[in-house]
């Protein structure tokens, strides 16, 4: 028996009253669960709900960082809580391993893929570097990456963002451990590659018995994953239980409430936009094309896009990464010159930046200086129009603040002092201070939790009913695009596939690569949820 003691369950984890604090703030507080060997359990809760604070305890990573963690903690055997260094050591990425939820800052982008997973190998089983180099390249071909001998050469960046993900997970396989913990590892992931990591995990769970404990905000992705869920709430446990039962019939306000958020993309949109008459022609687009590069090495982003936006009515456009959707946005808006075509606003052609089309972007962190306070960025437009007076325009920034859902005396906070579905709401009250016709909203809430994503979501939709607005919605998750979206079309490189009323396109999809994007959106249903993967399973053998 080593220092760090045997479990007597026989559990593969086993936590009683965990308790986590960073300074005056309680992250995890009492909370007790376990999860057997080859089971899989779902820690789920939105941002803040210490889901993630917990499964960094499980490998003693809070150890040296002047967190308090109480309670204890037992995984494959060791008691993480007394463990000397060295036991905690060998237990991370030997017993236990972890993968991240963003790849890159993961992997060391100066070494190849293959060199970085041998030296994980090296450090736990002590082989020579031949043998480690042989083992890379095993479970790289074991987790799907395509002539792993050549690409284990490769470095972070030649790898998509799914490539990356699934080099993580052959890293975290190297010294097959008992404990996989998957953190976030579908976030940032078009619905069709999530699936793929998704089907991985489940395969390698059957191939190899270890033990998977998923942390996720995505509801669906649980569903897809795991045997039991156990819902967070300010470091607490709101419900626990096979995931059936919480998922199909939660006791919890909390957990009802939070599957009540997940938008559906099997579900109709509940308002519609203009009506079935004719409505003005707010901006229309013939034809564009947009080129990257020059010569043999020039590609086409967007390749003779025609499309059509009325007044009051929101146009879904749909597709994964590198399908042209953001460079389709920002041409509308007036950021990127079209190479072909044109963009035509009340019937005249347009270039360059057009005060009436207005964006909203992804990342509202990025798109905020936060040197100025969030009612200074939002008084740009207004002065940028000859509004010199600092009284009308600490007016019209309050009214905007509150039209939003702000305070009018958050005008002077920065942007750091709000949270993301705020900070994303002061992205919209700056689009409004144009006095916009049109907004392109670019995956604006791809980043936010589902609760924070139904209520901006929610936000729109009334801007969109009281001011008459068009707005066109780029966005990877087809069950949002669904919830707000009178018309979509579906872009796969560069190309719009296919377009159509939303119930249609959804209920009746006739392009394959539309059949295939819907198949892949995860289910809440755990059967239709195994269904669809046998089906996926049965694709990929032929």
């Amino acid at each position: 028996m080593s220092d760090a003691g045997k479990a007597s369950s026989g559990s593969l984890v086993e936590v009683t009253d965990l308790t986590v604090e960073f300074g005056f703030l309680r992250a995890v507080d009492g909370l007790t669960f376990r999860l057997e060997r080859g089971a899989a359990l779902a820690l789920v809760g939105e941002s803040g709900s210490g889901k993630s604070t917990v499964a960094s305890a499980l490998l003693g990573l809070h150890r040296g960082t002047g967190a308090r963690v109480g309670g204890a903690i037992d995984v494959a055997g060791v008691d993480v809580q007394k463990a000397p260094e060295e036991a905690l050591r060998r237990l991370r990425g030997g017993k236990a391993a972890m993968v991240f939820q963003d790849p890159l800052s993961s992997l060391d982008p100066y070494y190849a893929i293959g060199d970085q997973i041998a030296e994980v190998y090296r450090v736990h089983a002590r082989v020579s570097r031949r043998t480690a180099r042989a083992r890379a390249v095993e479970v790289l071909d074991r987790v799907g990456i395509p002539d792993a001998v050549r690409r284990s050469r490769s470095r972070p960046h030649e790898f998509s963002g799914g490539m990356r993900q699934r080099a993580l997970i052959a890293m975290a396989l190297a010294c097959e451990p008992d404990l996989l913990i998957a953190d976030e590892p579908t976030t940032a992931l078009d619905v069709t590659v999530q699936a793929q990591i998704l089907d991985l995990l489940h395969r390698l769970r059957e191939e190899t018995g270890m033990g998977l404990l998923l942390v996720t905000h995505d509801v669906g992705v649980a569903a897809e994953s795991v045997d039991e869920v156990l819902v967070m709430r300010h470091g607490r446990a709101v419900e626990h239980g096979p995931v059936a039962d919480v998922l199909g019939a939660p006791a919890q306000p909390y957990t009802r409430e939070l599957l009540g958020a997940v938008p559906r993309v099997d579900a109709p949109r509940a308002v519609s936009g203009p009506g079935e008459g004719p409505t003005d022609v707010v901006l229309e687009a013939s034809g564009l094309r947009r080129e990257f590069g020059r010569g043999k090495r020039a590609f086409a982003a967007v390749d003779d896009v025609s499309l059509t936006i009325h007044r009051g009515e929101t146009l879904g456009i749909v597709g994964e990464s590198g399908s042209g959707k953001t460079t389709l946005g920002r041409m509308l808006v007036g950021l990127l010159e079209p190479t072909a075509g044109e963009v035509r606003y009340d019937g005249h052609a347009r270039v360059g930046v057009n005060p009436a089309v207005q964006m909203v972007f992804q990342d509202p962190v990025s798109s905020l200086n936060p040197r100025r306070s969030v009612g200074e960025s939002i008084a740009d437009p207004l002065r940028a129009r000859g509004e010199l007076d600092d009284g009308r325009i600490r007016g019209r920034v309050r009214e905007l603040l509150e039209r939003v859902g702000l305070e009018p005396a958050h005008f002077d906070r920065y942007p750091h002092e709000f949270s993301g579905g705020q900070r994303q709401r002061v992205g919209i009250a700056r689009a409004l201070a144009a006095e916009p016709r049109l907004i392109v909203c670019d995956e604006p809430v791809s980043a936010l939790d589902v609760t924070t994503q139904a209520q901006v979501v929610a936000l729109l939709g009334e801007l969109q009913r009281e001011l008459g607005l068009a707005l066109v919605f780029v966005a990877h998750d087809l069950a949002v695009v669904r919830q707000v979206s009178d018309r979509v079309a579906v872009m796969r490189r560069g190309r719009i596939v296919e377009e159509g009323p939303a119930d249609e396109v959804y209920d009746s999809p006739q392009d394959p690569y539309t059949k295939q994007l819907l198949a892949a959106v995860p289910a809440l249903d755990p059967r239709i949820a195994a269904q669809r993967r046998a089906a996926r399973r049965e694709l990929a053998v032929v």
